[in-house]
């Protein structure tokens, strides 16, 4: 602990060029962990759909909008604002109390009497993580050198899988022995017990102040900017910055298209486990956060690591990367989805739902879980650029608003609308169905980011 308190001495200057690589890898470490508890607490609610459901007597539509709306409605609004602050306040301050307050609600989720109370506890976990994600990417942009950005922000993505590989293990595995509202109750007082560790070891680093690397040793670290030189822009500014760049546009909506399919098949998954392959909600909870931890985490940093070496020939290989990945990913998704069916077509007479198929279907849903956080790396890092540094919080914001919005609200609603309908004709294989069409996202998301891809070298700031 010594030589990280050394260390954070040293970044405490404001200087990023003076933080040694050994404290830059424990931030990283941190808002990895701190976004790790923000998908805990988010995804959670997935794995506890079916004792929610049957406490309150809740269809699939209105668990739709505990897990889409209620959080993303407040979560990707208030994101603006807080954004803006996080440009001009300390960033730390405002990610400790982000954290301390997400928490607090997801506990007292654990307490709700009804499916209001549980919807504006819901809603609370949407405020506090409003200021979770943004003001990280604009820590995490100024603590990396550009030619290391998208790796440390797929790093920093991970936390993404390891949240929800969290989530829907412990949650599950808490519900099942314990009840739900204790799996609520742990989660939450468990944020609450590390914001503490956030403030008190990470430091905020000078705004931009790697944003231009040094060409050759020196004997003393490199003066970062003027601080004016990054005085943060007014709000209109930033808009007035991105609105007219068609790469803005196609980013953000392209995101926003494969999050409507990623959120909700996250949060829907865990259900089509136990409707469709017959598995408890134990068993849900070991099987399905097994693919999240391992196909997400190679997703994740094979989306980071081929943009930052594709990306130094062509800025397109960006979006490129996510928008080829998607299109593999889709005929991946039904094929294990009917593992049973390819079983049966090889082994006549056997289980479909036996080990055989859960095999099987494990092997392949790792290639799309995988494939579908490619673009995390990709295209966040490319956000960071198509403004200057000192406006990437808000900028963030902006993006994350389309995405969070369409993606959270309408993905996990969808789902569970599209079940509801399809239920009178389907029975209990809708959720099935439903899915089944969900997957047009991902094939929107691919040709928006395609388009992307022609139009960023022109858009890029550098």
């Amino acid at each position: 602990m010594s030589q990280i308190e050394a260390a954070k001495a040293e970044a405490g200057a404001g200087d990023a060029h003076a933080a040694s690589p050994g404290y830059r890898y424990y931030v990283l470490g941190i808002l990895i962990l701190i976004y790790m508890l923000n998908f805990l607490d988010r995804q959670i609610i997935g794995i506890l759909a079916a004792p929610l459901k049957a406490e309150f007597n809740l269809s699939d539509s209105q668990f739709g909008l505990l897990g889409g709306l209620a959080f993303a409605l407040l979560y990707s609004t208030l994101a603006i604002p807080i954004a803006w602050l996080a440009d001009r306040f300390s960033r730390v301050w405002i990610m400790t109390g982000a954290l301390t307050l997400w928490s607090g609600f997801t506990a007292l989720c654990g307490v709700a009497g009804g499916f209001g109370s549980l919807f504006l506890c819901r809603m609370g976990v949407g405020i506090g993580e409003a200021g979770g994600v943004a003001p990280a990417y604009s820590l995490i942009a100024d603590y990396f050198p550009k030619s290391q950005r998208a790796r440390a922000l797929a790093a920093y993505a991970f936390g993404i899988p390891l949240g929800m590989a969290a989530g829907t293990l412990v949650g599950g595995l808490l519900a099942a022995t314990w009840g739900w509202r204790t799996a609520f109750i742990v989660v939450g007082v468990l944020g609450v017990l590390v914001a503490p560790v956030l403030r008190l070891t990470v430091k905020d680093p000078k705004r931009g102040g790697l944003d231009v690397e040094p060409s050759a040793p020196v004997a003393r670290p490199v003066e970062a900017p003027p601080v004016e030189a990054h005085k943060a822009p007014p709000f209109m500014q930033v808009v007035r910055t991105l609105a007219p760049k068609p790469s803005f546009w196609l980013l953000s909506f392209g995101a926003a298209a494969s999050s409507v399919c990623g959120y909700g098949v996250a949060a829907w998954l865990p259900s089509f486990f136990m409707r469709s392959f017959g598995l408890s909600l134990s068993q849900t909870a070991w099987y399905y956060s097994a693919i999240v931890l391992v196909g997400g985490v190679a997703g994740i940093w094979l989306g980071g690591s081929m943009a930052d070496r594709l990306g130094k020939k062509s800025k397109s290989a960006y979006p490129l990367t996510p928008a080829i990945a998607f299109l593999i990913s889709v005929p991946c998704f039904i094929l294990a989805m009917n593992s049973g069916a390819v079983v049966g077509a090889v082994m006549p007479g056997s289980d479909p739902n036996g080990f055989a198929s859960l095999a099987l279907a494990f092997a392949i849903f790792l290639i799309p879980t995988g494939l579908n956080l490619v673009w995390l790396g990709p295209i966040t890092a490319a956000v960071q650029h198509l403004g200057g540094p000192a406006m990437r919080t808000t900028a963030s914001a902006l993006f994350l608003l389309i995405n969070n919005l369409l993606g959270i609200a309408v993905g996990i609603y969808y789902f569970g609308w599209m079940s509801d309908l399809l239920r009178p004709t389907f029975g209990e294989e809708s959720l099935r169905w439903a899915i089944y069409t969900g997957m047009g996202f991902y094939l929107l998301s691919s040709a928006l980011f395609i388009c992307a891809s022609r139009t960023l070298k022109k858009d890029w700031v550098d």
